[in-house]
């Protein structure tokens, strides 16, 4: 048995490949290295360059590998982008979804994990999201992950195909041994951003919105460390392999952090005042995302190894150091 991990070189999905191979798993992994570094993607694992969206190259892999089970991170994922090039999210998150999901069936694939998001809440009028919260996303990345959530979930009722969707939170940190983290140059997510501007890659850190109805009028996220992530969905595949039925899971810390809080902890951990610019709020963003994540405890057993914002913090910068020490070798 093998696992194909789609987006295996990008930033969540590096994170799988590593956690799946150290638990002894053979994996492949497919990705198309528009966004994602082959460098992360170990020597010993087999990265093959293509597109989700090509039935008949999954359909090949599924073949030679022996492969039983997909893990699915490619997709577009910046919520202002997804706004100005919807048709674009479209086709990258659901369109090409299909074609894999389909691929999957037709090839006998037994188990699909799909990293879906809390985006699809939208903007909850409740403190935190559970996963019975009906879906109401408000930006096209949202919709595109929420209409892949019910693709495959009548796929699955349809051919028996066993899933589960992992709606993760705001995602940040490093893998702990250094061997990946988030590396995209123009990424979006907030801690890397605040790292980059903390070692003096960016000249300043720009805060989007001041005026949320939040507890310091900016907007609050659940932020999950990527191992505990990555480690949240190898248990989900142990759990389709062992007969579980197919499951819909909240991946978060239960509480959220404000974009003002997590700049001061940036700042303390690296102990560097960096310049803050405000400016208006983007497109699309909600004040608030926290998640409920009882169910992803009892149903996974999972534990958090990395719950701790400090910590979080200071992978970040210790991989923005090394990739820096990369670019300059």
């Amino acid at each position: 048995m093998a696992v194909l991990v789609t987006g295996g070189a990008g930033y969540i999905g590096s994170h799988m490949v590593l956690e799946l191979r150290d638990a002894g798993e053979r994996v492949v992994v497919l990705d198309d290295l528009s966004t994602g570094v082959r460098d992360v993607v170990p020597p010993d694992v087999t990265l093959v360059t293509g597109d989700v969206g090509d039935a008949g190259l999954v359909r090949h892999l599924v073949q030679e590998h022996g492969i039983d089970a997909i893990a699915h991170f490619a997709a577009k994922i910046v919520v202002p982008e997804s706004v100005a090039d919807p048709l674009g999210y479209y086709l990258n998150n659901t369109v090409k979804s299909r074609s894999l999901i389909e691929a999957a069936v037709k090839s006998g694939v037994r188990h699909f994990i799909f990293s879906s998001t809390a985006a699809v809440y939208g903007e909850p009028s409740v403190g935190s999201a559970s996963e019975d919260l009906p879906p109401a996303p408000i930006n096209p990345y949202g919709r595109s992950k929420l209409m892949t959530e019910w693709m495959l979930q009548d796929a699955g009722h349809a051919h028996g195909l066993t899933f589960a969707i992992l709606r993760y939170f705001n995602v940040a940190g490093a893998d702990p041994a250094g061997r990946a983290g988030q590396s995209t140059p123009n990424a979006t997510h907030l801690i890397k951003v605040a790292a980059q501007a903390a070692l003096g890659l960016r000249p300043f850190l720009q805060v989007f919105g001041t005026d949320y109805p939040t507890r310091d009028g900016s907007c609050i996220r659940d932020y999950i460390q990527v191992s505990d992530l990555a480690q949240a969905h190898v248990a989900a595949l142990g759990h389709l392999r062992n007969g579980g039925e197919s499951l819909l899971l909240n991946c978060g810390y239960g509480r959220g952090f404000s974009v003002l809080e997590v700049i001061e902890v940036v700042k303390r951990v690296s102990e560097v005042d960096f310049e803050v610019r405000y400016t208006g709020r983007r497109a699309g963003d909600p004040a608030a995302l926290v998640a409920q994540v009882d169910r992803i405890r009892e149903r996974l057993a999972w534990e958090p190894r990395y719950d701790d914002l400090a910590t979080i913090v200071d992978q970040a910068l210790r991989w923005e150091r090394r990739l820096q020490d990369f670019r300059a070798a």
